[in-house]
């Protein structure tokens, strides 16, 4: 079964922010957020960001959706 390995997805998101060099409240006004919060949850890998902001996130890098998102696959 295929699983979203939220720790790598986190870390690829935290690189992408870095290595573009941009500041967490650029990304916070690009997605409209009061605060930082969701950024720091994706990036630790807390939480995964919804469909619609991986494809946002993407945009804004510039990459495709499977360069952010890491899945992990088990036996079932």
């Amino acid at each position: 079964m295929a699983t979203i390995d939220m720790k790598a997805t986190g870390a690829n998101i935290r690189a992408y922010i870095k290595n573009n060099k941009m500041k967490i409240a650029e990304v916070q006004a690009i997605f409209g957020f009061n605060t930082p919060q969701a950024i720091y949850k994706w990036m630790r890998g807390d939480a995964v960001p919804t469909i619609d902001n991986i494809i946002i996130l993407a945009d804004i890098f510039g990459v495709g959706i499977g360069d952010i998102v890491v899945v992990s696959r088990s036996a079932a």
